[in-house]
């Protein structure tokens, strides 16, 4: 009856219907300014590869990703991969986002902390992301509290991931607004734009940290109510 009933899935609830809404303002947001055209006329590679070269980035690498927003740099390989419409198009919405993904280049370039912490968060955060439940639930349900307790530091860990992105992101999107407008590449009402855009996909980052939040807060409750 325990897993069939468990009412602290209400603490995770809003999390999650903010999660969603806010994964369908950034996919509205964007579409939205991917039909306004910059006055610049320049496509989000051509601002890419300036604005790397500007940064002393010139080894760095522009490729074409597959797939709807999934921009992103890699550090590993030192290659910023923006998708299809943001590589091609001259939109706000593409100048915004590839200026962005720059800024994580440049981030790198320049040592930025919280960049680096993330970085060497990564390996725990991703296999604790995987391992936490199942640990925490085979504990639970085998009565374990050893397992239990680790499934929720593996928690934890991802959760500090996530934490350490949101600084990481903000300072992206304002090194991208900064480059674009002292580049020229946009005007101050296009920079508004540009900026709804970033905002909208910050929201994202800003979601998963309440989810994972709730998320940590019912373990801990599940854990303590079985303790009992």
């Amino acid at each position: 009856m325990f897993f069939y009933y468990d009412p602290t899935y209400i603490l995770v609830l809003p999390a999650l219907i903010f999660a969603v809404w806010a994964q369908t303002k950034v996919s509205s947001t964007f579409r939205k300014y991917l039909r306004v055209f910059a006055s610049s006329n320049y496509t989000g590679a051509q601002v890419a590869r300036y604005l790397l070269d500007a940064n002393g980035l010139h080894e760095v690498r522009i490729e074409m990703a597959r797939g709807t927003l999934t921009d992103h740099y890699d550090p590993r390989t030192r290659v910023l991969r923006l998708s299809k419409q943001v590589y091609e198009s001259s939109s706000v919405a593409a100048l915004g986002v590839a200026a962005h993904e720059t800024g994580h280049a440049v981030q790198h370039a320049q040592n930025y902390i919280p960049l680096g912490i993330r970085n060497n968060l990564w390996p725990v955060a991703n296999f604790g992301s995987q391992a936490a439940f199942p640990l925490f639930f085979i504990g639970l349900f085998f009565g374990i509290p050893t397992l239990t307790t680790v499934g929720i530091w593996f928690f934890i860990a991802a959760l500090a991931f996530q934490v350490v992105t949101l600084p990481v992101e903000f300072n992206a999107s304002r090194r991208a607004l900064s480059m674009l407008t002292e580049g020229g590449f946009i005007t101050q009402s296009e920079r508004s734009k540009a900026k709804e855009v970033l905002s909208a996909a910050a929201l994202t980052y800003v979601a998963a940290v309440a989810v994972s939040a709730m998320q940590l807060l019912r373990l801990v409750l599940l854990r303590n109510a079985r303790e009992r």
